[in-house]
């Protein structure tokens, strides 16, 4: 650990630097202070790759946010760095292999944040569904004159066909809200099938792909995004659907391909979307804006005040395990396959 002389000339340790790249809780702040020297980002500016690589310079730690690029690049320029947790579950803004080769720990965040983006998964569906932000723009530009037998009429939930793609901890708390508490018919498809007693939980069978496709009268995306998982969801996989099904897309920007989506909404090949997360986030595609049958949030499933703070102490607690114990508390798996090759 770097060292200093003092006043008298003695040697005191100095206290490994962490760079927390966003705007966090004063809780989150005092429990990493009584460990670190802290350089955060209070005014919550979105730094460039470049900035990101300065602010760096002689960290030990890093507490990041599913917006900071982690590369080759980033881990070249900061040879001092040891330790990435992020604020996350998802972590395809690292860079695994390279993080692997450099020496360099990342965390994630999971399970902390599995019942509130749930909760929100169900919401989405049912904005979708229902037609509820349709609605509400059309009452609030002053449109509603009348009650009309067929004005905004949405899509069923209860008794439905909820398809679900990826059937980790999230999808599997959907799917639990879906069959007890709407009565829906829940299909899925994942990499590996789940053991029997979670199916029987969960009220849910797994298929093939192809037949969720065309079975499900709601596609809700959960699965983590991988170079493999990239545009899993296309044209052709759309043109699997019933044109009256919706999609909902909680897991990543890049699971779908947004010009393919936009363009099957536009032309009633897909009834209706549900979309927190973008491909270019914070930009959305022209074509998606432009479309009224399309519920558009900023990235927001987890947003819970609880949930957010819970993610925060978890990614702290990760970089203080690393720098106590050489341990880290929720590591990301991938890092640890890649180190043992």
């Amino acid at each position: 650990m770097p060292t200093e002389a003092n006043y008298s000339g003695q040697k005191v340790t100095q206290r490994p630097g962490v760079l927390i790249t966003r705007r966090l809780f004063p809780e989150v702040l005092q429990r990493l202070g009584q460990h670190f020297e802290l350089r955060d980002n209070p005014q919550d500016a979105v730094w460039s790759p470049a900035e990101l690589i300065e602010r760096l310079q002689g960290q030990w730690g890093v507490l990041a946010t599913q917006g900071d690029r982690i590369d080759a690049s980033v881990l070249a320029a900061c040879p001092d760095l040891r330790v990435v947790a992020n604020m996350a579950v998802g972590y395809n803004n690292l860079d695994l292999e390279a993080l692997a080769r450099h020496g360099v720990q990342a965390s994630n965040t999971p399970d902390v944040l599995t019942e509130s983006t749930a909760d929100f998964g169900l919401a989405l569906l049912l904005a979708t569904a229902r037609r509820i932000t349709e609605g509400e723009r059309y009452l609030r530009d002053g449109r509603w004159k009348k009650w009309a037998a067929d004005m905004l009429l949405g899509a069923e939930v209860h008794h439905s066909t909820l398809g679900i793609l990826g059937m980790g901890r999230i999808g599997q708390a959907i799917a639990r809200r879906a069959a007890h508490g709407f009565s829906m018919q829940v299909i899925y498809h994942n990499r590996s099938p789940l053991d029997a007693a979670t199916e029987r939980a969960c009220a849910a069978r797994c298929v093939s792909k192809a037949e969720l496709l065309r079975q499900a009268d709601h596609l809700l995306l959960v699965l983590p995004y991988t170079p493999a998982n990239h545009h899993t969801i296309g044209a052709a996989e759309l043109a699997q659907m019933k044109p009256s099904a919706t999609l909902v897309n909680l897991a990543r920007g890049g699971i779908v391909d947004e010009l393919a989506l936009a363009q099957a909404l536009q032309s009633g090949q897909l009834a209706a979307a549900g979309l927190d997360v973008y491909e270019g986030e914070p930009q959305v595609r022209p074509e998606l804006l432009a479309l009224t049958n399309v519920v558009l949030t900023p990235h927001i499933a987890s947003a819970t005040r609880g949930t957010r703070l819970a993610m925060a102490l978890l990614a702290a607690d990760n970089l203080i395990a690393f720098h106590e114990k050489g341990e880290i508390l929720t590591p990301i798996k991938s890092i640890q396959a890649c180190n043992q090759v």
